[in-house]
C-alpha cells in the first residue's frame, strides 16, 4: 500500500488564503474546498469504498434520518483508514487551527459518529445541529469535516448539504456533493445542517462521503450549552415531533451532587478568551 500524508506547506497556504472567509461566512463558520485530496488518493478511496451490502452498516431508519454509517475501523477497506488516520494526524490539526482560530483541537481516534457515511435512494438526513459533547473522551465537539466521494454527481438527484440560519427561517447555501469535495464548519448549537430531501439518484448509486469530527477540552462560554445528541429541526411548513437528545453523563451521579458536579464540569468546559 502506497503511504499517503498531508502536504504540510500546501495546507498552511490553504489556511492563509482562506482563514478570514471561513470565520466570517454566513450562516456560520464554515468553507467548501474543492480538489481537497490527490486525484490517486481520492480515486482509491472511491475504488475501494464499500457498497450498501458490502459489510454490516449501521442502518439509520427514522423520521428524521435514513442513512448507512460505520466508524468500526476493522470493516473500513485499508487504504481508506490509513487516509481517515492521516485526517487525525499533526499536520491536519495545524491546518485546522490555523483555519479556523480554534486552538487546542483534539482528533478522535475512535471516529465516534464519523468514518465512512452512505446514503441510498430515497434517504435523507434532516436539518439538524450535532451532538457537541465526546461521551467518551469527555471533550467538547468544535468541527465537523466532510469530504464527499461522489464522481458524475448530477445535481437533479439532490443530496446537496443545505445551511440553514439559526431561526431555521432559509437555506443559506447549498453543497452539491461531487467527488473531492471538502467542507469543514465549525459546530455549535446554531450549525444547522442536512440534507432533508429524500435522494432521488438511480438505484445503484449512492451518496457517499467520509465525516471527521474535532473536539478540545472546553469551549468559549458563548458556546455554552446543555450536553446533548442531534438537535433535528423542522423547516418552515415541515411537520415532524421534534427530539432534541440530552446526553447521559448525568445518570450515575447521586441526585445530591447533581448541583455541584454541572457547576464544575461548566467551569472545566469553558475556555478562556
Amino acid at each position: 500500500m502506497d503511504l499517503f500524508f498531508f502536504d504540510q506547506e500546501r495546507l498552511t497556504s490553504i489556511a492563509a488564503a482562506h482563514a478570514a472567509a471561513y470565520r466570517s461566512a454566513q450562516p456560520f463558520p464554515h468553507i467548501v474546498l474543492d480538489d481537497f485530496l490527490p486525484d490517486e488518493v481520492i480515486g482509491r478511496i472511491i475504488e475501494e469504498f464499500p457498497g450498501p451490502r458490502d459489510l454490516e452498516w449501521d442502518r439509520f431508519d427514522a423520521e428524521q434520518e435514513v442513512k448507512l454509517a460505520t466508524d468500526d475501523t476493522r470493516t473500513i477497506p485499508p487504504y481508506t483508514r490509513h487516509v481517515l488516520d492521516q485526517f487525525n494526524s499533526e499536520t491536519m490539526i495545524d491546518f485546522l487551527e490555523q483555519l479556523t482560530g480554534i486552538g487546542g483541537l483534539i482528533p478522535d481516534p475512535h471516529f465516534w459518529g464519523g468514518g465512512l457515511h452512505q446514503i441510498e435512494r430515497g434517504g435523507h438526513l434532516k436539518v439538524h445541529s450535532d451532538f457537541n459533547w465526546h461521551e467518551q473522551l469527555l471533550l467538547d465537539r468544535r468541527l465537523n469535516m466532510i469530504v464527499y466521494l461522489n464522481e458524475d454527481w448530477d445535481p437533479a438527484w439532490g443530496g446537496g448539504l443545505e445551511l440553514w440560519d439559526r431561526d431555521m427561517t432559509a437555506c443559506q447555501e447549498r453543497v452539491v456533493p461531487v467527488a473531492n469535495r471538502c467542507v469543514i464548519f465549525n459546530t455549535t448549537d446554531f450549525s444547522l445542517h442536512g440534507h432533508p430531501d429524500p435522494l432521488e439518484c438511480p438505484p445503484d448509486r449512492t451518496r457517499r462521503s467520509m465525516a471527521l469530527y474535532y473536539y478540545s477540552n472546553g469551549r468559549p462560554a458563548s458556546e455554552l450549552s446543555q450536553s446533548r445528541t442531534t438537535d433535528f429541526r423542522p423547516r418552515p411548513g415541515e411537520e415532524f415531533r421534534r427530539q432534541p437528545g440530552t446526553s447521559t453523563w448525568t445518570n450515575w451521579i447521586p441526585p445530591a451532587l447533581l448541583p455541584m458536579a454541572k457547576k464544575a464540569r461548566e467551569r472545566v468546559r469553558t475556555l478562556k478568551p
